[in-house]
């Protein structure tokens, strides 16, 4: 793979000599730049396809940069270069649209795997976006032969109507040269049924005919020069018209339209016959290339390792790629944004909505569900599609699955941006713990029985969401082997139920349970699944927390020979598409600034190291339902 070059930005002089030395070793061009305004001046001029510069630097920062260089280049690969404590200027940089960001000390071998990955996304954008032109090209070129051949065959109508001006061309048969210029076989033929001259497209593909028989360039003429063209105008004195087969200087059988007409004297009737030959074979020939040329391109559009789509001007996918259908649907005549984003408008950042209006290609990150329910993290560009007049009529949609590479950098960057992000929360439960504390000390100062009480359930309360936002760092920190033990199902859910009733009671919520008589026995790691369904509990008792008037959580399990079944119901604000789609994801909360974003991501995991499954139903306003399934046995691979 050729070395791109590479513009890097840094501050200091010591970083700028140190990595221009390890990029220039291993093969790239690169310029250096101390500031922004300086790097910029140098990126207009060289437009590099990579640019690396540093988050922070005085004056406007590494962000500042990256929106520049988006703005005016998308296609240019952008990769921050961060420092300790700066993880949230690094979530700041991708939701900007960096490519990828690596932390100081820098690591060779991390650096030389971003560059890597970064060009080979431009090499394949680049070589998918001249693949597409070239073919859009040939498949002009073609159909415009195919066009011109065609409009051969409807010449030869045309001539039917020259009979009367061609009288006097009769007494001067030397002079073809109107008919020297046509893609057609012409010659002219004497009552004794002679060649008398022939065009010169007739004689380079004919041979030089003048003077031999009028039948003698025919194949398989069943009653020899009675069944010839020119025959059938010497009997009939009309213009005649069929279907035959010709022989052509190299030997090859062309199949050929035949089109004769009288050329009559004043007295004694047709004097010449005026003969027209169109080549079928070559308009066959043409239309073959066209289809070999589309089956070409669907070869290179199914193949193509991304999901492809072509859209309209109002994002109905008109055609999808095998890759596409299989992972996705087929959703030919559907609008793109409600059957893959599950949405009811345009998405707010939409590439294909910026190219419509500019022109250009962009991109855009985001997570997709496909046909199986899976999350599948994308990368979405997209490319105008123009007519003969450059008119943007269509667009093409490459969706790129990223989500290998976002584990991986989830893995690396999981612990800072967790805690960073789980801080506020903590916070705001410490101070909660205080405040409990002092309602507690007040009550007993004042003998007021009530307010102890209050002081101990706010206290208990907020400990045990403290307790579990730290299992769920602990977690998703470090997963562990689960320490699996055949319990009874039944205690197992009157523990649960008992530990979250008191909680929904302090909300003004009532937690029913409604259980089976006999639930049997299950296997698994009793702490962590309860750490697990107490998740999806608390998160159905805060959605019916924002919801006024009385409500109602119920928990109802229920067994059968393979599994225990845990049905938790709210009546709380519900869930659109959208928001279903992405409740599983790290770091993804409904609660706003409230929420963690990571207490159903690892019940899920929870869930699914269990072996079992988690199905949501819901709708906007009218509640939701999760239901867990857990088998009683599962195998554990040593």
């Amino acid at each position: 793979m050729n070395q791109l070059p590479i513009l890097l930005v840094d501050d200091e002089q010591g970083i700028r000599t140190v990595l221009s030395i390890t990029l220039e070793e291993n093969g790239h061009r690169v310029d250096t730049a101390a500031d922004v305004d300086s790097a910029l001046e140098i990126f207009r001029e060289k437009r590099h396809p990579i640019v690396i510069t540093d988050i922070k630097m005085p004056g406007k920062s590494g962000i500042d940069l990256l929106r520049l260089v988006k703005k005016e280049s998308p296609e240019t690969e952008v990769i921050m270069i961060t420092g300790h404590g700066d993880m949230e200027l690094a979530v700041q940089s991708l939701q900007n649209k960096a490519f990828d960001f690596i932390s100081k000390p820098i690591n060779d071998d991390v650096l030389y795997f971003a560059l890597q990955r970064a060009q080979e996304r431009i090499f394949m954008s680049r070589e998918l976006e001249a693949h597409t032109r070239n073919l859009e090209e040939l498949v002009d070129i073609k159909s415009a032969q195919l066009v011109e051949a065609e409009r051969k065959v409807a010449a030869c109508q045309l001539f039917e109507g020259l009979t009367s001006s061609l009288d006097s061309f009769a007494h001067n048969l030397d002079n073809l040269n109107v008919f020297n210029q046509m893609p057609l076989f012409v010659s002219i033929h004497n009552v004794d049924m002679d060649v008398v001259t022939v065009n010169e497209h007739y004689r380079k593909k004919l041979g030089n005919l003048v003077g031999r028989d009028s039948w003698s360039m025919f194949e398989g003429l069943e009653l020899g020069p009675r069944d010839c063209p020119v025959a059938q105008t010497l009997k009939t004195g009309e213009p005649y018209k069929g279907n035959y087969v010709v022989r052509c200087v190299n030997d090859n059988l062309h199949g050929v339209l035949v089109n004769t007409i009288p050329i009559m004297a004043t007295d004694s009737g047709v004097e010449l016959v005026l003969e027209f030959m169109v080549d079928l074979n070559e308009a066959e020939e043409l239309r073959e290339e066209l289809r070999t040329t589309r089956h070409k391109f669907e070869q290179l559009f199914d193949q193509s390792p991304c999901y492809l789509t072509v859209q309209d001007r109002d994002y109905v996918i008109e055609s999808a790629n095998d890759r596409y259908k299989r992972h996705f649907g087929d959703f030919g005549g559907c609008k793109c944004f409600e059957k893959l984003m599950h949405r009811q408008h345009v998405c707010k950042e939409c590439p294909l909505e910026k190219t419509f209006q500019d022109g250009e290609s962009h991109q855009m990150e985001t997570v997709i569900t496909d046909r199986k329910g899976g999350k599948v993290n994308v990368l979405i560009w997209s490319a105008p599609i123009r007519d003969a007049s450059g008119e943007i009529v269509q667009a093409i949609e490459m969706i790129t699955d990223i989500t290998q590479i976002r584990r991986l950098q989830d893995r690396l960057t999981s612990l800072g941006l967790l805690l960073g992000t789980t801080a506020h929360g903590i916070k705001g439960l410490l101070t909660g713990i205080d405040g409990a504390i002092y309602r507690l000390g007040s009550g007993i100062e004042k003998e007021n029985f009530e307010r102890i009480e209050d002081g101990f359930n706010d206290l208990q309360f907020l400990t045990d969401r403290v307790k579990q936002t730290v299992l769920d760092i602990l977690y998703y920190a470090k997963k562990r082997e689960l320490n699996w033990k055949e319990i009874d199902a039944g205690q197992f859910t009157l523990d649960l139920y008992s530990s979250f009733a008191a909680k929904a009671k302090m909300q003004d919520i009532t937690l029913d349970l409604d259980m089976g008589a006999v639930l049997g026995t299950f296997q698994v790691d009793k702490s962590i699944l309860a750490s697990a369904l107490g998740n999806i509990i608390e998160n159905a008792i805060d959605a019916c927390a924002a919801q006024p008037g009385d409500r109602r959580v119920t928990l109802k399990v229920t067994g059968n020979k393979e599994a225990v079944v845990f049905r938790v119901t709210d009546e709380g604000v519900g869930m659109d598409a959208e928001t279903r789609d992405k409740l599983f994801t790290l770091f993804f909360s409904s609660k706003g600034s409230s929420g963690t974003g990571i207490g159903l991501f690892v019940a899920n995991e929870i869930v699914g190291q269990h072996g079992g499954m988690i199905v949501v139903e819901s709708e906007p306003g009218e509640g939701s339902v999760f239901t867990v399934t857990i088998p009683r046995v599962i195998k554990v691979e040593l």
